[in-house]
Order: C-alpha cells, then sequence, then structure tokens
C-alpha cells in the first residue's frame, strides 16, 4: 500500500504558499486594502440596516408572482451583502484609477469572492430542499474562491496526493469529493426528473391510481440507481472492484434489512393486485380511514379524527384488511330497533323507509328497506339498511342520522317504542326482626 501523505508533494505546497504570503500580504498596500475593506464593511453594515425595515415594508406590499416568492423573500438578508459590494466596487475603480492594479489586488479578490456569494446565494434559492441548497452554495462557493484566489490548481494536486490502493483500485481524497459532488448533483437531478415524471404520469386518465403510484415509483428507483451508478464510474471506480464485497453485502440486506424488503415488496404486490389504492376507505383492527398515499415502506391513512396512521406494507399482505370500496363505493349500512306489539309492523315499515331516505348521505337510486327480524320478549324486532357512496365521510355519523329520523317519524306517528319492564312478585310475607340497640351508659 503506498504512504497516504507525500511529504514531498507537502513541502511543495507550503513553499508555494509561504512566497504568496511574502508577495501578497507583507506590503503597505495590502495593509491600506486591508483597512479599506474594513471601513466599507461598517459601513456597509450600519446602511443596511437602516434599510432593512424599509425594504421589508415595500416587498409586504408588493404582489410578487408564486413562483418568485422564494427569491423576493430572501432580499432583505442580501441587503447588506450588496450594499457592501457596491461600495467595493467603488472603491476598486478609484484604485485601479490612482495606483497600479496590482495594488488593488486584495480589494480586486474580495469583489470577486462576494460576487460569487450573491450570485450563488440568489442561485440557489431556486432549490427546494433547504439542506441540499446549502449543500449547493457552500461547494460552488468553495470552488470559485479556490479559482479566484489560483489555489484550485495546487488543491486539487494536494488532495491528489492523499490517497492509498486496493489492488488496483486508486482512491484518493480528491476522488472522494468528486464523487460526493457528482453523486449529490445526480441525486438532485435523478429526484427533480421523477417528481416531474410523477405528475405527468398523474395527469394521464387512462391509467388507475395504483398504476400511477407503480410507475411512478419504479422510475424514482431506476434513475436514483442509475445516477450512483453514474458517480461511481464517472470517478473512475471500476464496479466491478467491489464484487468481492458482494457477498457480504447480501448478507447485511438479508438479515439487517429483512423488514425493510419485505416491506418493499409487500408494497409492489399491493401495486400490482390493486387490492389497496389511494382514496379507498380500509379497516385494520381498530384503524379506519381513507388511504392518503401508498409509499415504498409503508400505507398512509387518515381517520375522520386527523390522526394519519404509516401502517407497514406488510400488515396489508400479512393480516386481514376490511376495504370498503374495493370494487365500488356503495357500501350497505345496518341498524335494528323494536316497537311495541300494539303497533302495525306495515306500517312500521313504510315509515321506518321514508325516514331512512331523508338524510343527504343516504343513496338514492338503491332505497333503504326494513324486514321484520323476529319477535322479541318485550317488542317487535326489525332490520333496517340503507346505502352510502362515501364512507370516508364516516359511518358513525350517518347512522346517527337515520336513527333520528327515524325517531322523529315514530313520535310524529305515534309508534312507541317499548323498553323492558321489571316487577318483583312476592308470594309470602317476608319476616322483619328489630333488635333494640342497647342505650349507651
Amino acid at each position: 500500500m503506498d504512504d497516504f501523505f507525500d511529504m514531498d508533494q507537502a513541502a511543495e505546497t507550503l513553499r508555494f504558499a509561504g512566497d504568496w504570503i511574502l508577495l501578497n500580504v507583507t506590503n503597505f498596500w495590502t495593509l491600506l486594502q486591508v483597512v479599506l475593506l474594513a471601513v466599507l464593511f461598517g459601513l456597509a453594515m450600519l446602511l443596511g440596516g437602516r434599510l432593512r425595515a424599509p425594504v421589508e415594508g415595500w416587498i409586504a406590499r408588493a404582489s410578487v408572482p408564486a413562483r418568485f416568492a422564494a427569491q423576493v423573500r430572501v432580499l432583505p438578508s442580501l441587503l447588506r451583502p450588496f450594499l457592501y459590494l457596491v461600495f467595493l466596487w467603488i472603491a476598486l475603480a478609484v484604485l485601479r484609477q490612482s495606483t497600479w492594479p496590482s495594488r488593488s489586488y486584495l480589494v480586486s479578490v474580495a469583489v470577486s469572492l462576494l460576487t460569487a456569494w450573491v450570485v450563488i446565494r440568489l442561485v440557489t434559492t431556486f432549490v427546494r430542499n433547504p439542506a441540499l441548497a446549502k449543500a449547493v452554495a457552500v461547494a460552488a462557493w468553495t470552488l470559485a474562491a479556490l479559482n479566484i484566489t489560483d489555489l484550485l490548481d495546487p488543491t486539487v494536486v494536494l488532495l491528489d496526493s492523499l490517497a492509498f490502493t486496493f489492488g488496483e483500485l486508486r482512491i484518493s481524497l480528491l476522488t472522494v469529493v468528486k464523487g460526493m459532488l457528482t453523486l449529490a448533483l445526480l441525486l438532485w437531478a435523478a429526484s427533480t426528473l421523477s417528481r416531474f415524471l410523477e405528475r405527468r404520469i398523474s395527469g394521464v386518465r387512462d391509467l388507475t391510481p395504483s398504476v400511477q403510484v407503480l410507475l411512478g415509483k419504479l422510475l424514482k428507483i431506476t434513475l436514483i440507481t442509475l445516477a450512483v451508478v453514474v458517480a461511481l464510474n464517472s470517478v473512475g471506480i471500476d464496479l466491478t472492484a467491489l464484487a468481492v464485497f458482494s457477498g457480504a453485502i447480501g448478507v447485511g440486506i438479508g438479515f439487517g434489512l429483512q423488514k425493510v424488503v419485505s416491506n418493499l415488496i409487500s408494497g409492489v404486490i399491493l401495486l400490482l393486485d390493486k387490492s389497496i389504492k389511494p382514496g379507498d376507505v380500509i379497516e385494520l383492527g381498530s384503524t379506519f380511514g381513507w388511504i392518503s398515499s401508498l409509499g415504498a415502506r409503508y400505507v398512509s391513512v387518515v381517520t375522520r379524527d386527523g390522526k394519519e396512521y404509516l401502517i407497514p406494507n406488510e400488515d396489508l399482505i400479512t393480516q386481514q384488511v376490511v376495504n370498503w370500496s374495493f370494487t365500488n363505493q356503495l357500501v350497505r349500512m345496518e341498524i335494528t330497533f323494536g316497537v311495541s306489539y300494539s303497533c302495525d309492523p306495515h306500517e312500521v315499515r313504510r315509515i321506518a323507509r321514508e325516514a331512512a331516505a331523508k338524510p343527504s348521505r343516504v343513496a338514492k337510486d338503491t332505497p333503504p328497506v326494513c324486514h321484520l327480524a323476529g319477535f322479541g320478549d318485550s317488542s317487535l324486532d326489525f332490520v333496517l339498511r340503507f346505502w352510502i357512496r362515501d364512507p370516508q365521510d364516516g359511518v358513525a355519523n350517518i347512522r346517527g342520522e337515520v336513527l333520528l329520523a327515524v325517531w322523529d317519524a315514530f313520535k310524529e306517528h305515534g309508534i312507541e317504542i317499548p323498553y323492558p319492564h321489571r316487577h318483583l312478585l312476592v308470594t309470602h310475607p317476608i319476616p322483619v326482626e328489630t333488635r333494640e340497640r342497647p342505650a349507651e351508659s
């Protein structure tokens, strides 16, 4: 294995840095530029602090298109750097007119660095992910700063010298940095492209929701895999060199990621057999709600009380699931009641059917039905059945509306709903023994 640290290359880099410091730092004009940079910085901070409130008020009153809202919101935070940049441009112009261009080198570098930072800050506002935007900004500005200060080539050489070899594979710090940057860029591009394609697929009305989700997930997995492969090949890493570790990786996936892989495969099965799809109303154990989205690992189920349950895909495969809207949205509801024996059962059936049809959520094309279910101890027992097409809006509430409608109708027509009576029958006198309480002494 080669030495990880090349002493000769490091010494050459240090000598280059020392010569650069002696040439550009230790002189009167450099110190003058440092003082000028400090004074202009303080002036920009003071003036920017006073102008920020008026600028924020103007932005709040202005009508900004939604697609440029992120760029406009960042303007108040860029006010001080922008003022500082204007002051530096003026100072640079004055120095170049009054002395040699080489004596304004530090101000020129500061202008270039600050210009690059402002431009990169504005460009990264188009990236929606804050963490990714910050990473892209730091990487882009670092490269720009090294290039502006003529340190890019020495830095590249230094990073490339910090390397080790494994067989025929040589990995340097430069390779790692390039691979990370390339991978981040390709993953961002793959994610953006997959979101665009998913939106286009969701607009195709000929595809069912489950097929749309399946195609979107397959495209995303394919694009991400392709991004990783291209990133590794772009930095010169031969994937065949990693074949030695494939067995260990397979064992690790088999044991450590068993549940994850099971949920992934279960999700694909759910999408293929179309037993579960977005919008379905399901009941799993004590959870009742409608499916909001299908993920690679879990299904999001939203209940009537606003709770969102993330149910693993494996549970939907291995457990009994009640899908209230598997074939269609028509769901039958059932309630039972009893009336007094003095009531006409034919009239009771008619009144109950008419009352059950009054709530707006009860389906009109399938009228309610009412049947005499039996002769109870103190009542005629009936079963009333009706249908709804929106179980996602709840089933307990519509059952309660129908019961109230039946109650009002029975009260209007004088139909009595009996309740059980309990009588105490005494055939023999019950002896009661009394005792006198002894007097207290």
